[in-house]
């Protein structure tokens, strides 16, 4: 497990209370909520092909 990706805040309450989980075994990335008393887990899937797509117009797009 790389230790550069840690989240900042819980995915479902918003909460700062994480810590690493070690309940779940051979999971990477596994964190704990202690507010929310979830577990969850984070992934990289990889990079998009087309990358970031700009709108140069400058206004919103319809």
């Amino acid at each position: 497990m790389s230790e550069r990706a840690a989240p900042f805040y819980c995915p479902y309450c918003g909460d700062e209370d994480l810590r690493p989980s070690e309940a779940l075994e051979g999971s990477h990335g596994a964190w704990e909520c202690a507010a929310c008393n979830r577990a969850f887990q984070l992934k990289f899937l990889g990079l998009l092909a087309r990358g970031l797509q700009h709108n140069d117009a400058g206004g919103k797009q319809i």
